[in-house]
This record gives structure tokens, C-alpha cells and sequence, in this order.
């Protein structure tokens, strides 16, 4: 979702794992106290649903500095997995569409349609890459159903919101949330997929119950060549971290590794929404496999964590992460302490669940918190 500059350092914070008591800093969260409900993310096709956020770091094309771009993941009949637009919102409030993608581009196509995803990032230059998770694979029958679900790809746009590339296949299965990095020529893209096992683990079990859980889920370092006006390469893929529980839901199409967040120390932090707790993968900018602890170290399964799906990193180094069952925001610190909460959500029957809340993200200079609530459709601010 949200980039984060590291500018080629890697100084940053210090992790530890050891639970050594630590004393309570000040933390991000509390210099807030007001949530201001936005806009409606809902364009001219009524697309519903906004999962991804990406802050816009520079004005080239339709794309304007300061604004949010943000993905649809259900169509206006809310189907899930059959979302194809990308909405903006400018800095002056007011909302525009920014893409709309009906097929895949000459490059191939993105298997089982197109359904977008929280995985979402804008690279230098101006190019947008959102993830497709469809449900269109086996026929209108089953659209928006863990019965339909194809293993997606991900999808390169211009700064004008026209399709480019499609990157499918190898360990792209089912990209569900994605953060990104550059530096100079390259970029780095950390896509959480949450496909491995998934489908085939429904079988036997009744349409409208949970599939079983099955370890299967990774995330994937994509390293992507960047060149003066020219189409993003994909140059590489690499499994950093894998094992993390997944499985399908009828209410949710799918449950498993979602928010990635990348620390100032290239330490990679991943929202475990199955076993509500966030994990470490060290040194996924540079390693050159699969961490070998399964699902990553556990950072923290506090008690607070409650399906914790969106992620970013605040200013101070602390991980910001939303849960969809109890509509709070949690900071965490990089050792592992509970820093604080905020509620952001309190509608709904069960007050803040119902998965309301996926894609955050920080606002210019730390000035606040932008996320999306799915029940309203709208691009809240916590301020």
C-alpha cells in the first residue's frame, strides 16, 4: 500500500524479538483524536468496496501529488473479486476515476479476470501497480465466490491510468496486499499472495462454511527495472517468506497474509490476519531465499490484534496495522510493545467487524492517517 522511502539506507530501528521490558514511548497515535468520514469512492460504475491505498508522491499525468489512489475490489452487484477500477482522490477532496481495467494487455492475460486487490503502489515515474485477485474463472455462476476464485496477477498502468503490463504465473498466486520500495533504476515490490492450497482445501467443504487452513501463504520480492519513459521490467521474483495460514471465506473470499509494511533495516512486517499477530521476516530486502522460520517470527499477538489487515509503517518506526473484527488501529513498536489504540470504526453489527477496514495510510508529513472503510465506501481521516 503505502511506499516507503528508505533512499538507499539501511540504518533504522532495532529489532528484538527477546520480550526484554521495554519502557512506553510516545506514541504516533496519540497526538490524534478525530475521524472525519470522506468522500465516496464510488465511481460512475458502482464498483464497491475500496481495499488499496497509494499516496501519490509526484504529480506526472493524471496522477496529482498529495492525492490517494485507491482499488475496488467488489462491482456494483457487490460480487467479490470482480472490481476493475482504480479511484483519486485529489488533494481539494473532490474524487475522480483514475482506471478502469476490462482485460489484461497484449503482454497476457491475468488469469481468472480481473478483481483488484489491496495490493497497490505507485513507483517513480509515475507508474501504478495494482494486484487483480478475480472470481471470474469458472463462469458468471460463480462470480464473487471462493468457487470462482483464478490465481490473479498484477497489472502495470501509466500515469494516465492505461493498462501496459500484465505479470502473471511463477509464485504470483493470488496477490492480495503489496508494499514497494526504490532506489534509483530499480524498484522492489513485497506482494503477500494468499492462493497456495487455498482452493484446493475447499473441497469437501459445505459453499457457505470457511475452506480448511492450510500454510501456504508467502509473500514474493519483485525486483523491477525502471528506465527513462519506459514500461517497469520485472527482472526477478523470490520467495522471502512462506507458511503463513490461509483459507477461503465466504464472507471474506479469502483470509491470509495481507498488510506488508518494510522497516528503515529492510526487516519486512506482515499482518498474520488468521492467527492475529504481526510477523518479522528479517532481511527481505536482501536475502536470497525463503526466511526459514515458517510464517516469520512473531513480533506480537496481543490481544488487540483482531484480524489485522492493513499495515504501514508510522514515522517513528512503529507498525500501524487495522483489524477488520473490532475496527481499531493498533501501534506496535518494533520490539514487539503495544503502544496504543484508536477506534476508527464503530458502526456495524458487531461494532467496527464485518472487515471494514483494509488500506491505510499516512497522510503528507505525518499529519494524519488516511484509510478506506468498505462499509461506507468512503476514504476516512484520522487526524
Amino acid at each position: 500500500m503505502a511506499v516507503v522511502a528508505l533512499a538507499g539506507t539501511t540504518s533504522g530501528v532495532a529489532i528484538t524479538t527477546s520480550g526484554a521490558a521495554q519502557a512506553t514511548p510516545q506514541g504516533f497515535l496519540s497526538q490524534f483524536a478525530n475521524v472525519v468520514p470522506g468522500p465516496s469512492t464510488v465511481p460512475t460504475n458502482g464498483d464497491v468496496n475500496p481495499y488499496g491505498i497509494a499516496v501519490v508522491p509526484q504529480s506526472t499525468g493524471d496522477l496529482v501529488q498529495g492525492g490517494v489512489l485507491m482499488s475496488n475490489f467488489n462491482d456494483a452487484a457487490n460480487a467479490q473479486g470482480t472490481g476493475t477500477t482504480i479511484v483519486e482522490e485529489m488533494p481539494d477532496g473532490s474524487v475522480s476515476q483514475f482506471a478502469q481495467i476490462t482485460q489484461a494487455s497484449t503482454s497476457g492475460p491475468c488469469p481468472g479476470g480481473i478483481g483488484l486487490t489491496t495490493a497497490l503502489s505507485v513507483l517513480p515515474g509515475g507508474w501504478v501497480v495494482v494486484g487483480s485477485l478475480p472470481t471470474s474463472a469458472n463462469g458468471p455462476t460463480n462470480q464473487g465466490t471462493p468457487q470462482g476464485i483464478g490465481s490473479g496477477c498484477l497489472l502495470v498502468l501509466n500515469s494516465t491510468g492505461q493498462l501496459v503490463e500484465t505479470w502473471a504465473g511463477t509464485n504470483i498466486n493470488g496477490p492480495w496486499d503489496m508494499t514497494s520500495v526504490s532506489f534509483g533504476s530499480t524498484a522492489f515490490l513485497f506482494v503477500t499472495n494468499v492462493l497456495n492450497g487455498t482452493v484446493a482445501a475447499d473441497s469437501g467443504v459445505p459453499a457457505d462454511q470457511p475452506g480448511a487452513t492450510v500454510n501456504g501463504g508467502t509473500v514474493v520480492r519483485i525486483k523491477v527495472g525502471l528506465g527513462w519513459n519506459q514500461i517497469p521490467k520485472m527482472e526477478s521474483q523470490t520467495v522471502v517468506a512462506s507458511g503463513f495460514a490461509e483459507h477461503t471465506d465466504p464472507a471474506a473470499l479469502v483470509v491470509g497474509p495481507t498488510g506488508v509494511a518494510l522497516g528503515w533495516n529492510g526487516t519486512l512486517y506482515v499482518a498474520d490476519a488468521v492467527n492475529n499477530r504481526i510477523a518479522v521476516v528479517p532481511n527481505a530486502l536482501w536475502r536470497n531465499g525463503t526466511f526459514g522460520v515458517p510464517g516469520g517470527l512473531t513480533l506480537s499477538d496481543a490481544s488487540v490484534l483482531d484480524d489485522p489487515l492493513g499495515m504501514t509503517l508510522a514515522p517513528n518506526g512503529d507498525v500501524l496495522t487495522v483489524n477488520g473484527n473490532n475496527g481499531l488501529i493498533v501501534e506496535t513498536a518494533p520490539w514487539g510493545q503495544t503502544i496504543g489504540t484508536a477506534t476508527l470504526d464503530d458502526t456495524g453489527a458487531p461494532p467496527g467487524g464485518a472487515g471494514d477496514l483494509f488500506g491505510l495510510a499516512l497522510v503528507p508529513g505525518g499529519r494524519g492517517i488516511w484509510f478506506v472503510d468498505d462499509g461506507t465506501n468512503t476514504l476516512d481521516l484520522f487526524f
